[in-house]
């Protein structure tokens, strides 16, 4: 049996604590399981034993070099179910000082963030299949600003995105 999703990730961090509150504020992400140098966390609508794993190295440890001067994952990107959700989760990121980016994919709605640690993740949320049109699908070449008012209007505040849905290629 191929692959289903991808369960969870774990990142190293300078301060557990530190990030932990970070991602509860940030996500709404709860702690299931801690120890003093490491926790793991979960999104509030997962059904996952824990979605995101932090492991401690300490405040000496340096930057990560990925995507400049080395190879390494570039970001983790979460989905919500509407797009009410993505702009209280925007306005929450920008109180943070932690939103760098926002983007239009076409058929897909994307916010950038950054963590305490500078470590980028992005937050989306999915235009639903069933509202795919030659038009989005053909617009995924090209990258536009966010105008998250204009897509609330678009497909409706409460719309559940395409969470798990295939997109044609």
């Amino acid at each position: 049996m191929p692959v289903q999703r991808l369960n969870h990730a774990v990142l190293f961090v300078r301060d557990v604590e530190r990030s932990v509150a970070f991602y509860r504020e940030a996500l709404g992400f709860t702690v299931v399981m801690g120890t003093p140098r490491a926790a793991f966390l979960q999104a509030s609508g997962s059904t996952n034993d824990h979605d995101l794993g932090l492991f401690e190295m300490g405040a000496q440890a340096g930057p990560s070099g990925a995507g400049r001067a080395t190879v390494g994952l570039y970001h983790l990107a979460w989905e919500v179910d509407t797009l009410e959700e993505l702009e209280r989760i925007a306005l929450k990121l920008g109180e943070l000082d932690a939103l760098v980016g926002t983007s239009d994919h076409s058929t897909t709605k994307a916010l950038y963030a950054k963590d305490p640690d500078g470590l980028e993740f992005e937050v989306s949320w999915l235009v639903p299949a069933d509202l795919l049109t030659e038009e989005a699908l053909e617009g995924r070449t090209t990258i536009r600003p966010l105008d998250i008012a204009r897509e609330k209007e678009r497909y409706g505040a409460g719309t559940r995105g395409g969470v798990g849905v295939s997109i044609p290629a």
